[in-house]
């Protein structure tokens, strides 16, 4: 079982759109969306959701009001202002404090300090992982809550399911939608990988974010190979970007030039091999082909 992580330097690039295109390809494959900030592959593949998991990414205080007494330590303790004095009245005092759960850190220092013991330190519960059955096969999905963190724990997650699953299918390849950028939700999307592949497109800022995510797939060992998207658009900068990867050791796969069918593929919720036969497709088959020769 061989491992695949579709990665860019940055949003935008067509990174999601050639992995549905490769889901579409692929034989006696699984598919994961670790762009767990941003996920969107499930709009293209369509995914009927089979079982639906809470995510949990840390721990977060909530005050007992039955039990506080109002004394502010847990206030003059908090280095991230998240505890407020404006709860309800209790049996003890004619206010209480609370805790703003967007501004808690979990760090626990409330807890431990609160001299009434009335300070609950429980899971919070951060997104939903999703177990789904598509056209094209088993996808494992995700979606992170909005202003929720630890989404490198939760791309973590999903690749140990999609894994545990794969091996129980018997899947012969696992095909990643990994996150745009270098950031943890990457590093946890390429740890381990068998290949990884670089979606960039011929301009300034793609070379780059281009330049940035290579070095950090290096530094883990993983080898990486580029697909140039749109490199119609600019000619001069595709060269340039594929001379500038080859001093890297790092080899170009594939081209694929512009065109309006990926749009309209995906306001049709499919592929664009599967929405037209054009040249487009013909270019994306032919990255496929190198893809899988080399992994």
């Amino acid at each position: 079982m061989k491992e695949l992580v579709v990665i860019s330097g940055k949003g935008g690039t067509g990174k999601t759109s050639i992995v549905a295109a490769f889901a579409s390809l692929a034989k006696n494959a699984i598919f994961a969306d670790c762009d767990v900030d941003a996920a969107d592959l499930h709009l293209v593949l369509e995914p009927n959701v089979k079982q639906t998991s809470d995510f949990s990414g840390g721990k977060q205080a909530s005050i007992i009001t039955e039990k506080c007494i109002s004394c502010g330590k847990c206030k003059d303790l908090c280095k991230f202002d998240a505890i407020n004095l404006d709860g309800p009245a209790n049996d003890i005092v004619a206010k209480t404090y609370t805790v703003d759960p967007v501004s808690c850190e979990g760090c626990k220092v409330c807890v431990e300090f609160c001299p009434a013991d009335a300070i609950e330190f429980k899971d919070s519960i951060n997104g939903q992982w999703f177990i789904s059955e598509t056209r094209f096969g088993t996808m494992v999905h995700a979606k992170l809550g909005i202003a929720e963190e630890n989404s490198g724990k939760l791309v973590s997650l999903i690749r140990k399911e999609t894994k545990r699953i794969a091996q129980e299918q018997k899947n012969d390849l696992i095909i990643i939608d990994g996150s745009p950028g270098i950031g943890c939700p990457v590093i946890a999307s390429i740890t381990g990988a068998d290949l990884v592949l670089i979606i960039t497109e011929p301009t300034l800022s793609g070379k780059h974010d281009l330049e940035r995510v290579a070095e950090l797939a290096a530094g883990f060992d993983i080898p990486v190979l580029v697909a140039i998207n749109k490199f119609d658009l600019n000619p001069d900068m595709a060269g340039q970007i594929e001379e500038d990867v080859l001093k890297r050791g790092i080899k170009v796969v594939g081209k694929i030039r512009y065109d309006k069918a990926f749009t309209k593929a995906q306001i049709m919720k499919t592929s664009v091999v599967e929405y037209t036969g054009s040249a487009v497709t013909e270019d994306i088959k032919a990255l496929w082909r190198n893809v899988m020769y080399a992994i």
